[in-house]
């Protein structure tokens, strides 16, 4: 065959050794008496040829593949942290996890979709980062049901449900945390390449300073606008008279970088500033002074997800296998489960002596 001709089922049937027919009834599933060595063959021609349906069997009924993938937009930080935790439970329920990133790519996110439409994986977990419209429409219309973590935008509209991190009350608790420890002042680190992520944090800052009620100065700050060694100086501009001030970052990673350029350029941390971020990196424990950050219960935002995917496709025999006796109770079908995060406190937010 040449590169530019779409295989047919007589490709697939000539390779395979098989009739036209058999072709069609494996891959249609069709409930007919089917040799495990005759689907093999048909599935091993079929994929050695590219060949695939534009629409497969979208039916609960049919024969489950037992695999999942999970698309990311990276392996960095908590995406690689949330797919390890992924990987153990997709195993503690008896699926094969395949892991892919589109390093937001739309290159790399065509061919990831190509691949997945050619594993017919019984379902998706898909960062609201990883997957454009266009691709999520398509993997949607193939029969293959997708359930979005951490998204907040349209695509929500297109899955079975969305498990998103309550990053928006994080927010919101940091506010309050740090002026219970004396801010008279308070600034958000931002990182807009996030978008609906970085977001949500914003909304959660503008809420607990509207909780607080009195009138405290405030501003936001992108780290695509302003370079590291200058981030000091435009805090220390801005809540000059209102010390100490309050700094919730993006993330750790964000709040680590401000941390120690304020402390290289001889603001004290936690006297003059107070520094919040979020994931409970390793870096925010081992840092000096520690960093008050907010902890993420992978393993709990892990374990809905398969639950929910599972009780969508009918699975609740695998949910039994696994001692998950009592029934799941989740939202209707394209809702949403928020996952609190809990405050972990440290040295960069303490009170001045």
């Amino acid at each position: 065959m040449t590169e530019h001709r779409q295989a047919t089922v007589f490709d697939v049937a000539k390779e395979a050794g098989v009739s036209t027919a058999t072709v069609s009834n494996v891959l249609n599933r069709r409930n007919v008496p089917l040799t495990e060595e005759t689907i093999r063959k048909v599935e091993e021609a079929a994929a050695k040829l590219g060949y695939r349906r534009n629409v497969m069997a979208a039916s609960l009924s049919r024969r489950r593949t037992y695999e999942f993938g999970l698309l990311l937009p990276g392996f960095g930080g908590y995406y690689g942290l949330f797919a390890q935790q992924m990987e153990r439970t997709a195993h503690a329920y008896g699926y094969h996890l395949s892991v892919f990133s589109t390093d937001l790519d739309s290159q790399i996110e065509k061919r990831l979709l190509e691949k997945l439409l050619e594993r017919r994986v019984d379902g998706l977990f898909c960062h609201g980062l990883a997957m454009s419209h266009d691709s999520v429409r398509r993997m949607v219309g193939d029969g293959t049901p997708i359930l979005f973590f951490n998204c907040w935008n349209e695509l929500k509209e297109l899955a079975i449900g969305t498990v998103n991190l309550n990053v928006y009350q994080a927010c919101v608790d940091a506010v309050l945390h740090l002026r219970a420890q004396g801010c008279r002042s308070f600034y958000y680190y931002g990182h807009r390449r996030a978008h609906a992520t970085d977001e949500q944090r914003k909304a959660g800052f503008r809420e607990g300073l509207r909780l607080l009620g009195d009138t405290y100065p405030f501003d936001m700050i992108d780290a695509g606008d302003i370079a590291p060694e200058k981030l000091p100086g435009w805090l220390a501009e801005r809540s000059e008279g209102t010390e100490p001030a309050g700094v919730i970052c993006f993330d750790d990673w964000k709040a680590f970088v401000c941390m120690n350029r304020l402390i290289e350029q001889g603001y004290p941390v936690p006297d003059r500033f107070k520094i919040v971020g979020i994931n409970n990196e390793f870096i925010a424990e081992h840092s000096y002074p520690g960093m008050t950050t907010f902890n993420i219960p992978y393993e709990h935002q892990a374990d809905i997800s398969f639950r929910w995917m599972l009780t969508h496709l009918g699975e609740q025999a695998k949910l039994k296998t696994k001692g998950d006796a009592q029934p799941v109770r989740l939202p209707e079908p394209g809702g949403e489960v928020k996952i609190p995060l809990a405050l972990v406190e440290r040295l960069s937010s303490a009170k001045r002596n």
